[in-house]
């Protein structure tokens, strides 16, 4: 498993990331097959793993904790904290004493002294970003944090973060978890690249846009739980006609799709690892075959013909929608729209 610099925090990270949202109630309850997913992955070279607090409301940062009781040094441990962890609306967020408050008990739950790298899950425009700012780097200087980190962030929020920390004296992001696919690559327009100018590790979140790039993927088939959660995603004609595509390019170059789609991300200068998020030992057996895949300018280039450079095929419902998008009255006039 090859391993790179996570930007420049001085971390070495694996091309590939272990993510556990599928470890809990929502994907695999079986805390000890979650466990043996773990143990192969680190025995296979693995050694960063993602997780939330909200995967599995808990349990996820749970079962992991129990993986790792004696192989803590041997991982770069990341979570991610931002959504609902319970009834009321400051058990959620980013501001100062919930933030506190979600690092306090993702440690508990994984039952570790201090997280290599603490991520806001998700922007919230409503908080000014000195907040979360200011409340990591009174954790990190309490050795509770390492690194800092953000997820879904647009690129004028990310500058944003970086000019705040400067000119306030703070701890600056140093990574930022993005959704990158050949389906969507809208980030390649200006995420990435300010990811670059700004030397963050950058971590990619569903490089499988979801199972469509599995190779096995098939709508009348599919997964109640992925319609539930992304129907226009797991539905979408321009993304479904993309994959039958893609396919034999894939069969001419001897790769499985799966495969090639992690390929592709991870030639990306700026990214620093991909995450795969495996429900099975078997599903994790076979995306670990494909850590060697190396890809070439000739299918890049054929990739190139099918889905555009900077161009997103259709929306992920689970992706970070901005406000001024999905509340109609942030961009209309005078059309009777009400204030919140």
């Amino acid at each position: 498993m090859q391993t790179r610099p996570l930007g420049r925090t001085g971390l070495q990270v694996s091309v590939f990331t272990l993510g556990t949202m599928m470890f809990g109630p929502y994907g695999n309850p079986d805390a000890d097959a979650c466990v043996r997913i773990v143990h192969r992955g680190l025995d296979h070279g693995i050694t960063t793993i993602d997780t939330a607090d909200v995967y599995g409301d808990g349990e996820s940062e749970r079962i992991l904790g129990k993986a790792l009781r004696g192989r803590r040094d041997d991982v770069v441990l990341a979570t991610k904290g931002n959504g609902p962890m319970g009834p009321g609306p400051n058990r959620r967020g980013n501001s100062r004493g919930w933030i506190v408050s979600a690092v306090e008990g993702s440690l508990r739950r994984l039952g570790v002294d201090h997280l290599d790298l603490y991520q806001l899950h998700h922007p919230e425009p409503g908080t000014d970003i000195e907040e979360p700012l200011s409340a990591l780097t009174d954790l990190q200087r309490a050795g509770k944090v390492r690194v800092i980190g953000h997820s879904n962030l647009p690129a004028s929020e990310i500058v944003e973060a970086q000019w705040v920390a400067q000119r306030r004296g703070l701890a600056r992001f140093r990574t930022e978890q993005l959704h990158y696919s050949i389906l969507n690559r809208g980030v390649e327009r200006e995420i990435l690249p300010v990811c670059r100018r700004h030397d963050l590790g950058v971590l990619v979140w569903s490089p499988l846009s979801m199972g469509l790039l599995t190779g096995h993927y098939r709508p009348e088939a599919a997964a109640a739980g992925r319609l539930h959660w992304a129907p226009r995603h797991m539905t979408d004609a321009r993304k479904l006609a993309a994959v039958d595509a893609l396919v034999p390019v894939a069969e001419e170059a001897g790769i499985p799709l799966r495969h090639l789609a992690l390929a592709f991300v991870t030639s990306h200068p700026a990214v620093s690892s991909a995450i795969i998020g495996p429900r099975t030992e078997d599903q994790l057996a076979d995306l670990l075959a494909g850590a060697g895949t190396r890809i070439g300018d000739d299918l890049l280039d054929r990739i190139d013909e099918i889905v555009p450079p900077g161009t997103d095929l259709g929306p992920v419902d689970v992706a970070y929608e901005p406000p001024h998008l999905a509340q109609p009255h942030l961009r209309r006039r005078g059309t009777g729209c009400a204030e919140p």
